[in-house]
């Protein structure tokens, strides 16, 4: 019995962000292709029911292509085999999920999940994380520090589309 206990001891996730318990969006910051001088349109905000809500369009004229929603936070203690958890609703469509382990870095540690456009629980485990600038993977190791400090969530498909992704908890 004890070790039943002690089993499922080391299966909970530590929450990252539970849009439930917290409605501030001040620290959450949406980046479009504008800064490239595009024309996607992102928002965020928390619907009626509690869950952080990315939505937009994305535009590929003028060379655009991407909306993104990015949170920073102290940094997240992580051990070798971390996996991070996504409680999220999305829209059938692939999105991008990024990490870095300062924010002051350049590069992030990317990858790409699929939704379904029903309820779904997305688990990463952060070693498979690759580094990439700018589209461009890095010949540099997959992520291996011990903490992070910015999240990202990211569509670029390489096509002009409106898109919703639901989220409830990152774990």
């Amino acid at each position: 019995m004890q070790f039943l206990l002690i089993l499922i001891a080391t299966i909970m996730f530590t929450p990252i962000y539970d849009f439930q318990k917290s409605s501030n969006l001040r620290d959450w910051q949406i980046v479009n292709d504008g800064v490239m001088g595009g024309l996607s349109q992102g928002h965020f905000m928390i619907d009626q029911s509690g869950h952080g809500v990315f939505y937009g369009d994305v535009s590929t004229r003028n060379n655009g292509g991407f909306s993104s929603v990015r949170h920073s936070c102290s940094p997240v203690q992580v051990t070798e085999n971390a996996v991070v958890v996504i409680t999220l609703k999305g829209d059938g469509k692939d999105y991008q999920f990024r990490i870095k382990a300062d924010t002051r870095a350049s590069y992030s540690y990317i990858t790409t999940f699929s939704t379904s456009g029903d309820w779904q629980k997305i688990e990463i485990p952060l070693k498979d994380l690759y580094p990439s600038f700018r589209g461009q993977k890095l010949d540099i190791p997959n992520f291996a520090a011990n903490s992070f400090s910015e999240i990202v969530f990211l569509i670029a498909n390489n096509q002009a589309e409106t898109f919703k992704l639901t989220i409830d908890k990152i774990e």
